[in-house]
């Protein structure tokens, strides 16, 4: 197995995140990076990133979600969003 050239090119400087996202999808990491040093990090106080939205229910599911989460001590909105993502999974599993 030939021995490859393990010079990597400097990474540029990005002006903005569109910008390095646009690069980074033209580009092989392996060609900046050397990867056999990576190590495995955790990053445990990252929050996923949220968005707001707008949606009506009918106040008898809002109680009955509430009574729910009061068993289970979370808040509702909690629970909602437990409820959804586990129902998007489950469709995603049955494609």
């Amino acid at each position: 197995m030939p021995i490859r050239d393990l010079k990597k090119k400097a990474i540029p400087g990005f002006r903005s995140e569109k910008q390095e996202r646009e690069f980074w999808s033209k580009h092989d990491s392996s060609e900046y990076v050397d990867w056999r040093e990576a190590q495995r990090e955790t990053f445990a106080n990252l929050k996923p990133s949220t968005k707001s939205i707008s949606v009506r229910l009918p106040q008898s599911l809002i109680d009955e979600l509430k009574r729910l989460a009061n068993k289970r001590d979370v808040p509702y909105q909690t629970l909602l969003k437990m409820f959804l993502a586990e129902r998007v999974r489950e469709e995603l599993r049955e494609g």
